[in-house]
């Protein structure tokens, strides 16, 4: 097995509180929020000194949210909570165990506790309707 694939299962076995799919998941919404909802990275500087993108964990957060819609619908909220998510602070917890990993890179001002309070989950993840109007009757 490659180093990567090593690391996540060491961490698994350390951390048993987030299934695998949580964490692929959350690294899937980090590359929606920059090609898809074309989030605005900060810049910053990367550990050689060069330029970096980089995104909140407060923007991570919100991409996570429309990701999470855009893929479950209304069931978002139950399938993050299979996989141990309940709350955006999870959200915090999953990516510092990757940054510890070394699959995910943080700045020198990112917080742990950016992730917490983000919103609700109740609220966050409930259907959106729409209505339509009806062009037909004009």
């Amino acid at each position: 097995m490659n180093e990567h694939v090593m690391a996540m299962v060491e961490l698994l076995k350390q951390d048993q509180r987030y299934q695998l799919e949580a964490y692929q998941f959350v690294r899937e919404s980090l590359a929606y929020a920059q090609r898809i909802m074309k989030m605005p990275p900060q810049a910053t500087e990367g550990e050689e000194g060069k330029a970096d993108h980089h995104l909140t964990g407060q923007q991570l957060c919100q991409a996570i949210r429309e990701y999470a819609l855009e893929q479950y619908g209304y069931m978002a909220k139950t399938v993050l909570n299979s996989w141990g998510i309940h709350n955006t602070g999870d959200f915090g917890e999953i990516v510092y165990n990757l940054i510890r990993i070394k699959e995910m890179r943080k700045s020198k001002s990112d917080r742990r506790e950016d992730f917490d309070d983000q919103y609700d989950f109740d609220s966050a993840f409930m259907p959106r309707f729409e209505l339509a109007s009806d062009a037909s009757s004009e």
